[in-house]
């Protein structure tokens, strides 16, 4: 997996943006070398010392991209920058992307821009086992799984890589055999687009692409939505 397909923070809650005071303008360049230094120098030293480019280059910009969005697709929230280290061995204290998720579709919408450029994804990346059950069920349901199948196979086909974490060998309970074996041994489930850094990332049309990318990845999220939900469990 690549960097920048990195785990969006699911341990941590994201904070809303404030009201942009400008329209959305593009990410400037500035975003991208902020992030290209702190892969270089991931210290609060760095972070201190350029927190003003990061407010003004990646911060601004991206509440200012979520509000243009909103009156489509509804509200969203960004990651803290800060990372959890607690339980890590990388004890880097910054994250080297700015993500943001929809809470509309219960926070299967992610936007993220880093060095490497921008990646739309929606889907689910951590899971619980509640949802894991349910998903499998849903799976297995002839009307339900096979309305999955045609989820993702139009998913793929807009260009989209379906991904997720995945058992070597089929769950208990379920043949080897069975006509979605593959999507079986999934636990987690999600699609995603990168796009390197191009001209358009620093102008208004990158909105148009952000947007563009979670309409062809509805029918994804309102799947999961539909079928497996929220975890029940205590995070």
């Amino acid at each position: 997996m690549s960097r920048t397909e990195e785990k969006a923070s699911t341990e941590e809650k994201p904070v809303s943006p404030a009201s942009p005071q400008v329209s959305f303008s593009g990410f400037p360049d500035e975003a991208l070398e902020f992030y290209e230094g702190l892969e270089a120098d991931n210290s609060r030293t760095y972070w201190q010392a350029r927190k003003a480019v990061y407010d003004a280059a990646v911060r601004r910009p991206m509440e200012a991209l979520l509000a243009a969005l909103e009156p489509e697709l509804g509200p969203a929230k960004i990651f803290r920058p800060n990372r959890d280290v607690r339980f890590s061995p990388d004890k880097s204290p910054y994250k080297t992307h700015c993500g943001a998720v929809l809470t509309r579709t219960g926070g299967t919408g992610y936007v993220q821009v880093s060095a490497d450029g921008l990646l739309v994804a929606a889907g689910y990346y951590a899971t619980g086992s509640d949802q894991v059950e349910r998903y499998r069920r849903a799976v297995a349901d002839d009307v339900q799984g096979a309305a999955l199948v045609r989820v993702v196979a139009a998913v793929e086909a807009a260009g989209y890589r379906v991904e997720g974490h995945r058992l070597k060998t089929m769950p208990r309970g379920y043949a080897k055999d069975h006509p979605r074996a593959g999507l079986l041994r999934h636990r987690t489930l999600y699609a995603a687009r990168s796009w390197p850094p191009e001209p358009w990332l620093h102008t208004p049309e990158c909105a148009e692409v952000v947007r563009q990318g979670w309409r062809d990845l509805a029918p994804l999220a309102e799947w999961l939505a539909g079928n497996v939900g929220p975890s029940d469990q205590a995070r």
